[in-house]
């Protein structure tokens, strides 16, 4: 086959499986053999790491879906190779079907052996993926036209609004019950002169959390929301060096722990972790 396929558990996979069958069966045959390892390989990891208790408290459903999609890298990674489980399922896939010879396009997608016929079905969406997704598709606009303004990638815009406003799901409602679209957290200090939502927040005080009341920004809309944080990383000059260093995930999760954006002493990575889930989110959806 000309080009690697992706897995085959969406029907564009599916589909550019099928066509591969028709150009040629035999390496239409290997290759789905490969997507069963690697989807039996990521089935495998998946019920390893659930066996086992996580150790980081501050693990949630995005860093959850960043785990399955490297997951799912690694198992497609190190499936097919020679002598390996991808060689007994294609010779198994060949004797259900009489041989590649004799296949065709229907032949591969719809007649598999059951106990691999249900292997794509089963695997379950990304936990919290639909949400997530939904939430970059909304943001989307408003995230690049604050890219233009500062020169941040707009995937890493979306990835902070989606940790500090957990993917849209935490939003600081003002004393009325209405919404403040504040998706980046941001105080409102003495020289704010807009609306204010004040809440019960959590700050880390000598690296310790503590419940704590505080006002922050509140404006009529997300893309209002979007445009006040760029102006604010853009003409503050504690935000320079995040900015400068918005070249890599890291760089610009670091630069805004160091500018003291957040009190939280694992801001940046937890940042990171997002930032990775959201670029994983964009290359799916795309």
């Amino acid at each position: 086959m000309s080009a690697p396929i992706g897995l085959a558990t969406d029907a564009r996979s599916l589909e550019a499986l099928r066509s591969a069958a028709a150009q040629d069966p035999k390496a239409a045959v290997k290759e789905a053999a490969k997507q069963f390892e690697a989807v039996f390989m990521q089935q495998l990891m998946k019920s390893m790491r659930s066996a086992s208790l996580k150790s980081d408290l501050f693990d949630n459903e995005g860093s959850d879906l960043a785990t399955e999609m490297l997951d799912s890298q690694y198992a497609t990674a190190m499936s097919g190779r020679p002598g390996g489980l991808a060689d007994l399922i294609a010779r198994q896939l060949s004797r259900h079907m009489g041989g590649a010879e004799a296949m065709t396009p229907e032949d591969l997608t719809l007649r598999l052996p059951p106990a691999f016929k249900k292997l794509p079905q089963d695997i379950a969406a990304p936990k919290g993926g639909g949400k997530q997704a939904q939430f970059l598709r909304q943001h989307w606009d408003a995230a690049q036209a604050a890219s233009r303004d500062t020169g941040i990638p707009a995937e890493f815009i979306l990835a902070q609004a989606a940790h500090e406003s957990g993917w849209g799901r935490r939003d600081i409602r003002r004393a009325d019950g209405s919404p403040s679209f504040n998706v980046f957290g941001i105080k409102a200090g003495a020289s704010w002169k807009g609306d204010v939502a004040e809440v019960t927040t959590t700050e880390y005080l000598g690296g310790q959390p503590r419940k704590v009341r505080a006002k922050f920004r509140a404006y009529a809309s997300a893309e209002e929301a979007f445009r006040d944080y760029a102006r604010l990383l853009k003409n503050n000059e504690r935000y320079a060096k995040v900015i400068e260093n918005a070249k890599t995930a890291r760089g610009f999760a670091q630069g805004l722990q160091q500018a003291g954006y957040a009190t939280d002493p694992q801001y940046a990575a937890k940042l990171t972790r997002i930032i990775n889930t959201t670029l994983q989110l964009q290359r799916a959806t795309t």
